[in-house]
């Protein structure tokens, strides 16, 4: 027996909570980390072949956009790292309630933000 549900399709009208955003940016920031890991690995390789493809990788990491990719994977690695902190907490046990996961999410993104401007300043002083 099919039961008839109405569907909704806009998904601007859809109010999710504190929780299911942090949980859906903890998978995309998953799968941004693998892809800023190529960079990461190819930076790595090179500069590790010859004192050349080091000085290479060197200059190439002195331009702004290079340091825009740099910032951006510190950026999605530490909210990865404090979002899987949380979830790692909770596993144990606490924060499972619906105010106190809020909170700690709400909490996670703050963090991540100051993390960010942190990262940010470091790169680029």
């Amino acid at each position: 027996m099919k039961k008839q549900r109405p569907v909704n399709l806009d998904l601007t009208t859809i109010s999710m909570p504190a929780t299911a955003k942090a949980s859906i940016l903890h998978r995309v920031t998953g799968v941004a980390m693998f892809f800023a890991l190529t960079f990461v690995i190819w930076a790595w390789a090179v500069s590790l072949s010859s004192p050349e493809g080091f000085e290479f990788v060197k200059s190439l990491l002195t331009g702004f956009v290079a340091k825009f990719i740099a910032w951006g994977t510190l950026t999605v690695f530490s909210y990865h790292f404090i979002a899987g902190v949380r979830h790692l907490i909770q596993d144990l046990g606490p924060w499972k309630e619906l105010d106190s996961g809020n909170a700690t999410a709400k909490i996670g993104f703050v963090l991540w933000v100051i993390v960010a401007v942190l990262a940010g300043v470091w790169l680029w002083s």
